[in-house]
């Protein structure tokens, strides 16, 4: 077999991401390198002729375990050379099975199907599997990470911030618990839908013109065929298979990849030397800049938002692929082998993200000193809202406006929205006797430290890491 140094192959997938992602890229090549894919739809052709000899009462163990032989031993290869003279990659892959099969099973290759039956039908098969073995155990694999990251730091204050700005306080659970949310949702769409990719056994148009001249009920012929995978038939077919079905699969890994992407980058921004509130693992030996020594550059998170933005816009593609005309034409046949790539870039993302996560740490005391002094020239300033809100709560017509120039007190004074809050006694005593009626523990004091308004953050969050980590443990129990 021809072999090549990896470092002489074009794609940055089969060299640079191959040694760095090496784990991920080998099971990823088990099941959508151009050897799996060869060996699929000689898997298909199996199947086909076990169906045909499942009608006729012929298969036995035997001749399954043969057959079965034939599909894995393809050798790719071999496959190729034949193409070269057919000029036609599946007429190429039946005559080498054809050459390796006995007399009486060669007739079965093949018979009653278009390379389609075969070409579409063999990816569901990849998609599913691929889904189901690699990218669905790397999603997991995630959330649970971020459920733990959930778990353990629910009540650790934070500041949030909205437009680039502090906003009211948070905890740094609450701010991971959105992505254990969103991609939650988005890890049990790609599960379903990878449950529902279909083949077919329609022949050249898909009205079963073919199979017609073998059996009298091709439809069975084609469950049979399809069973034999463990795949349901297109309820529609012409020559293809209707693209929808493998469209959706790819476009909600899309979904799920933007919002890993919007993990990478929040956790790069916080990882700021001016908010420094997280933190990477950084080896021992590794470097972080050519000539800064002393930089840790964020630089994991990065990669996973620079493959985003590889990986992305592939899905324009996706989406004309859906176009054939008539029956079919052959303009999703090139384009649709870069299907591999995309489920590349997105797992090893995914890997990638793993690896940042499962290091990752907030810092507790950096976190309490920017939540101290939020709010912009105004130290606790994020108190704001609360203090509004219960003035209007308590009645007060004009309680913004008198909050709002609380606040502009505090930042000429340069004291503490605390301290002036204070000096204003009626309305700190309105809104103390507010808290009061809350029941809010020490209301006088509520106002010293932004780290007593975080509502609902830490309870919400422990409640989403748990319904999570529960989902991911039902679904996916490897």
């Amino acid at each position: 077999m021809e072999t090549r140094n990896i470092f002489e192959n074009l794609s940055c997938i089969d060299h640079r991401y191959s040694k760095s992602e090496a784990v991920v890229f080998d099971e990823l090549s088990t099941y959508i390198s151009e050897a799996a894919s060869v060996r699929s739809c000689a898997r298909c052709e199996v199947a086909l002729v076990k169906a045909h000899l499942t009608l006729r009462g012929k298969l036995n163990d035997e001749i399954a375990k043969s057959l079965d032989k034939i599909a894995e031993e393809i050798d790719p290869e071999e496959v190729y050379a034949e193409e070269e003279l057919t000029k036609h990659n599946i007429r190429a892959l039946v005559n080498v099975m054809k050459k390796h099969a006995s007399s009486e099973i060669g007739p079965f290759i093949h018979l009653g199907a278009t390379s389609v039956d075969i070409l579409d039908t063999a990816l569901s098969c990849r998609m599913r599997d691929v889904t189901k073995n690699v990218v669905l155990p790397e999603l997991k694999k995630l959330e649970l990470n971020l459920c733990k990251i959930v778990s353990r730091d629910f009540a650790v204050p934070q500041v949030g911030r909205t437009h680039g700005q502090h906003a009211v306080p948070i905890t740094f659970g609450w701010s991971i618990a959105e992505f254990v949310s969103r991609l939650g949702k988005s890890i049990l769409e790609i599960e379903r839908l990878s449950n529902h990719l279909v083949g077919k056994l329609a022949g050249p148009v898909g009205s079963y013109n073919g199979p017609s001249m073998i059996v009298k009920e091709p439809e069975e012929l084609e469950k049979i065929y399809l069973d034999y995978l463990n795949l349901s038939p297109s309820e529609y077919a012409n020559q293809l298979v209707e693209p929808e079905y493998l469209l959706r699969l790819l476009l909600e890994m899309n979904v799920a990849f933007g919002i890993i992407a919007n993990l990478a980058d929040d956790l790069r921004n916080l990882q700021r030397s001016e908010i420094g509130e997280v933190f990477e693992y950084f080896a021992s030996t590794q470097v972080g800049s050519s000539t800064m020594p002393q930089k840790r550059n964020p630089w994991n998170s990065e990669h996973v938002k620079s493959l985003w933005k590889a990986m992305c816009p592939r899905v324009i593609t996706f989406y004309m692929d859906q176009i054939s005309e008539h029956q079919r034409d052959l303009t999703n046949s090139a384009s649709q082998r870069f299907i591999a790539d995309y489920v590349s870039g997105f797992t090893m993302a995914i890997s990638r993200m793993n690896s940042v996560v499962s290091g990752l740490q907030a810092d507790k005391e950096t976190m309490a000193h920017n939540l101290e002094n939020a709010g912009g020239k105004v130290k606790g300033g994020v108190l704001a809202e609360p203090a509004y809100i219960l003035l209007g709560e308590a009645g007060v017509n004009d309680g913004h406006e008198i909050i709002r120039k609380i606040t502009l007190e505090a930042e000429e004074s340069g004291k503490t929205f605390f301290e002036v809050l204070k000096t204003h006694s009626d309305v700190y005593e309105t809104i103390t006797a507010q808290l009061e009626k809350l029941g809010v523990e020490n209301p006088a004091l509520f106002f010293e430290h932004p780290a007593n308004y975080c509502g609902l953050a830490a309870v919400k969050s422990k409640r989403i890491a748990e319904k999570y980590e529960k989902l991911m443990n039902e679904h996916f129990h490897n």
